[in-house]
């Protein structure tokens, strides 16, 4: 695991995510570190050292998979709740949505390079 449980403890506000138990917090932050590799291409298990905007791209996700999985109210789409001192209206039944960290992972994102070897065509007006 990139970060730990404690890590996340740390990190967060809500007291949900805090009084989680840390084999579920662990669940949570695998599922965090699957979704922070298919949006940069690549795991970062070759680094020594977390880059701080991937560390806290992945605290946030853990956050937010951390508050998903611990209220089944908010996976049903309630209209509103309140998680401790923190309420939340939820439009047409709608989930809340995962925190947007591509702008922190954008410099990490690995790009394929385009193969100039393959097939090509040649078109002519009729």
């Amino acid at each position: 695991m990139l970060i730990t449980p404690a890590d996340v403890i740390a990190y967060s506000v809500f007291d949900a995510v805090k009084e989680r138990p840390a084999s579920l917090l662990e669940q949570d932050i695998l599922e965090a570190e699957i979704e922070i590799e298919s949006i940069v291409g690549h795991d970062f298990s070759e680094v020594a050292l977390l880059p701080d905007k991937v560390r806290l791209a992945l605290l946030k996700m853990v956050q937010f998979y951390a508050l998903i999985n611990s209220d089944e109210s908010i996976v049903k789409g309630y209209i509103s709740e309140k998680i401790g001192d923190y309420s939340y209206t939820l439009a047409n039944g709608q989930t809340i949505r995962k925190p947007d960290v591509k702008s922190l992972l954008k410099e990490f994102i690995k790009t394929e390079p385009i193969d100039s070897g393959g097939v090509q065509m040649r078109l002519r007006a009729l």
